[in-house]
């Protein structure tokens, strides 16, 4: 049985946090003395009164979450700040269409990137921040910040925390889950304050360094300005850049191992991690080479294009700096596969992790060797731990999921009229909360506003199933999931 009261209580306290959070955003408009103040002013009293009335209806809730209310909280959760996020665009009027500002909203806070602006730069200062931090706020997850800050709010917090979080396997750096929720945001701020100073020290304003940070550590993508990080023309911030992606990509717990206890060792001998810098060095050595023998850049200019989108993609953030769909379609091929693998569980970055590649490949591995010797055990082990095998189910039922969820996406898309890489690559993109397509109709630098309506809504959905990793949504559906036991 479902304890909505404790849901109720919950939501209730997260609406409170989004509510200071435009009021943030309130305070920015304010600064540059923009039009959109009241309609953050009017969004926080709204999600207020909201807060207020979900605060009544969990009153006298007891922090007793089974694991069916953990799974419902965070799928709710997002859904609730999607909802109430997209009230600033409605109440401002930069975007009139419901559906656009529930796209823009969930495509924020999932960190995926996609927008319907044609014309980023046409919006005030005060909207700009807001975009980059919904952001910052779903790269972490929205339920595991509460844990960090009100680590009392609930009981149960692990429960919540598989729900939420990315990977098959779901790590700890200290036996109380909040003491890891505060590191690990720790760790976040502190990547996003030192991403402000050197993009600031690079020759960005104060505001841009603060957006780009926000929206790179997230691995999100909004960028304040149409031509993304080419806006700039600067080498060495499109190198920034490159970094900080890179590091939001690595697993927390593996940097937090590294920074902070200085084992450095432990991340060259960590198998995920290993995979994910093959993947980024040798796609950027093959696209390079084609960027080179194919459209003629120089050796530099095709190394830093080439790595900027390999390590974009692979991390599902989305910025660039040159035009992808222009490139040889072999590169697409390449991005996509990149788009596809992802970096490391544990990071801000969505796509289907490293870490899963590793396992499949070595069940794969290990069916060969059964054939030849059938009754040998064959424990599959990563950075030499075993993996249990209800693990191991559990992914290749994801993986078939996955795959299915992009067929089928893909098919009602061509069936709408889109072209067919187009439409693989939107459902690739949204599954894996990435942003950029590969395509004509909309590439890497064009926004989505051409999709139709009902096309955005599945593709809403599909963000959301991609940030919670699909099953987390999935099972809301089940029937088991709604009969009392």
């Amino acid at each position: 049985m479902v304890n909505s009261r404790i849901i109720f209580k919950i939501i209730s306290q997260l609406l409170l946090f989004e509510m200071i959070f435009m009021l943030g955003s309130s305070v920015v408009s304010l600064i540059y003395r923009e039009d959109d103040v009241m309609a953050f002013l009017l969004s926080a009293a709204i999600t207020t009164g909201a807060a207020l009335i979900a605060r009544y209806l969990g009153r006298d809730a007891t922090n007793n979450l089974s694991t069916r209310d953990a799974y419902l909280v965070v799928t709710s959760a997002w859904t609730a700040f999607s909802v109430f996020g997209m009230l600033p665009y409605l109440i401002s009027g930069y975007i009139t269409n419901i559906t656009d500002a529930f796209f823009e909203s969930m495509s924020g806070f999932t960190t995926t990137g996609a927008t319907i602006f044609d014309d980023v730069e046409c919006l005030p200062h005060g909207m700009l921040f807001w975009r980059s931090l919904t952001q910052w706020i779903g790269g972490l997850g929205i339920v595991f910040f509460t844990i960090a800050v009100l680590p009392s709010l609930v009981g149960g917090n692990m429960k919540v925390f598989a729900a939420e979080a990315t990977g098959p396997i779901k790590s700890k750096m200290h036996p109380r889950l909040s003491t890891t929720a505060k590191w690990i945001w720790s760790i976040y701020s502190l990547l996003t304050i030192t991403c402000i100073l050197s993009f600031h020290l690079a020759g960005m304003g104060w505001f841009d360094s603060v957006c780009y940070s926000m929206t790179t550590n997230a691995t999100g993508g909004f960028a304040p300005h149409n031509e993304s990080v080419a806006y700039f023309k600067s080498p060495l911030i499109e190198y920034i850049e490159i970094l900080f992606q890179f590091l939001a990509g690595i697993n927390f717990i593996l940097l937090y191992t590294a920074i902070f206890k200085r084992k450095w060792k432990d991340m060259y001998r960590n198998s995920e991690f290993r995979l994910y810098v093959a993947i980024v060095t040798i796609s950027t050595i093959w696209i390079s080479w084609l960027l080179v023998f194919r459209l003629g850049y120089d050796v530099e200019h095709a190394l830093r294009c080439g790595l900027f989108q390999v390590v974009s993609f692979i991390t599902t953030t989305g910025l660039f700096n040159d035009d992808a769909g222009q490139w040889p379609h072999i590169t697409w091929v390449i991005l996509g596969c990149c788009m596809f693998a992802g970096a490391c569980a544990g990071s801000t970055s969505g796509g289907f992790k490293c870490v899963r590649s590793i396992i499949i490949l070595k069940v794969m591995r290990n069916e060969f060797k059964r054939i030849l010797h059938p009754n040998a055990v064959l424990p599959v082990k990563i950075n030499g731990m075993s993996v249990p095998q209800s693990k191991v189910s559990g992914l290749l039922a994801f993986f078939a999921i996955y795959v299915l969820l992009c067929l089928i996406a893909a098919t009602i898309m061509i069936m709408a009229g889109i072209d067919n890489t187009n439409a693989i690559t939107i459902a690739l993109s949204c599954v894996s909360n990435v942003g950029p397509t590969l395509g004509t109709e909309i590439g890497p630098v064009m926004s989505w506003s051409i999709l139709p309506d009902y096309i955005k809504n599945i593709c809403s959905f599909l963000m959301l199933m991609g940030r919670l990793e699909i099953m987390s949504v999935l099972v809301i559906f089940t029937r088991s999931f709604w009969n009392e036991v």
